[in-house]
């Protein structure tokens, strides 16, 4: 954060967002800003002129969407700029919690754990969510429509930011290249597997549920483990490596060709060097082995991750598999950008994980 060429400060991401100021004067409006604003993040931006009496607060918490406010450095007063969701009541939102499991191999893996508001945090359903990208941070801490609304539904959300994952060092990060359904996929099982032992999980109703890079994890998590899953929730999810390399005129996938050249084949794997693992770690390959419940979700005009891709495992595992169930939302690319496909889908996800691990299952269970 800059002034005329001066620093001021810097933003730094930990397990929340914060700004760290070297100006005294700016250090000062970040202590009374949070002095009157207690239990949330509260990030200042920097005004173009030094003597500026407004400067424009962003604040927000696990439980609280981001409000903004002008705050007056002279009178100490606040004015409500807007909020971003305003029929929120944080009283009956999960509270997030950054937490560190250890992989099997001892890797630290950060996660974030939301649990239900009120009511019992032991031995709950549990949704693995998993982020896409894969080589990004997935997770920031504050308040999640997605996982609020599973948690709203009675679920504990556990959410990893296994190996690959940007924002934790180089380590951290090659540690995931070439892991696709390897080491990847282990450090999600092994969350699900210390949610167990730490008793907020009910080991027999956990699914693993994500989109994109999310969406191959939780179909390869059938694959891996079938004993620990007992659903997934797969959306835009790749399906077949290789067509991330190939695709076809009618649906090959916007990645840059740079990437595709030079980042895959460090990242994800060679094509030739590595295609028996390519194989091996394609859902497509091991479609044969998925029995248990799915959820599949694309947008048919996807250029990330052509609908091409749930269209030939659909196909593949539909002949032995009858618990397959399937949507294609015509208008959508790659991520629901209207409400419509987000109510319906999120509606549909709710009665598939109730029928699976939910209140559901529970009852039929009884019987």
């Amino acid at each position: 954060m800059t002034r005329r060429g001066k620093v001021l400060g810097v933003s730094i991401e930990t397990d929340a967002r914060a700004n760290v100021w070297f100006d005294k004067e700016m250090q000062a409006v970040q202590q009374a800003v949070d002095k009157q604003l207690p239990g949330t993040v509260n990030t200042i931006s920097v005004p173009s002129q030094p003597d500026a009496q407004w400067v424009l607060v962003r604040s927000y918490s696990d439980t609280r969407p981001v409000t903004y406010r002008a705050y007056n450095k002279k009178t100490d007063a606040f004015v409500l700029v807007g909020r971003s969701r305003d029929g929120i009541d944080p009283a009956r939102m999960g509270r997030q919690d950054p937490v560190r499991y250890k992989a099997r191999d001892g890797r630290e893996i950060p996660a974030l754990l939301t649990l239900p508001a009120g009511g019992a945090k032991k031995n709950l359903p549990l949704v693995m969510l998993v982020h896409g990208g894969p080589y990004v941070r997935g997770n920031h801490w504050g308040w999640n429509a997605e996982t609020q609304f599973l948690a709203s539904r009675g679920y504990a959300v556990l959410e990893p930011d296994f190996r690959g994952s940007r924002g934790y060092g180089q380590a951290h990060y090659r540690a995931g290249w070439k892991q696709w359904g390897l080491a990847m996929q282990d450090d999600i099982a092994d969350g699900a597997r210390w949610a167990i032992a730490q008793g907020y999980a009910d080991p027999q109703r956990i699914c693993i549920a994500g989109g994109s890079y999310g969406g191959y994890a939780a179909l390869m998590g059938l694959v891996k483990d079938p004993d620990l899953y007992k659903c997934a929730v797969n959306y835009l999810g790749v399906t077949d490596i290789d067509l991330l390399y190939d695709g076809h005129w009618s649906f090959k996938s916007d990645m840059q060709d740079d990437y595709r050249i030079h980042g895959m084949p460090l990242l994800v794997g060679d094509q030739v060097k590595d295609a028996a693992q390519l194989k091996a770690t394609s859902p497509i390959e091991q479609a044969a082995r998925i029995t248990q419940p799915v959820l599949m979700a694309y947008g048919a005009s996807d250029r990330r991750v052509p609908l091409y891709h749930g269209n030939k495992f659909r196909d593949a595992v539909a002949s032995h598999n009858k618990q397959v169930e399937w949507v294609v939302y015509p208008e959508e690319g790659h991520g629901w950008s209207q409400l419509s496909t987000r109510v319906d889908f999120w509606g549909r996800v709710e009665k598939f994980l109730d029928k699976h691990i939910g209140a559901a299952r529970q009852v039929l269970n009884k019987k």
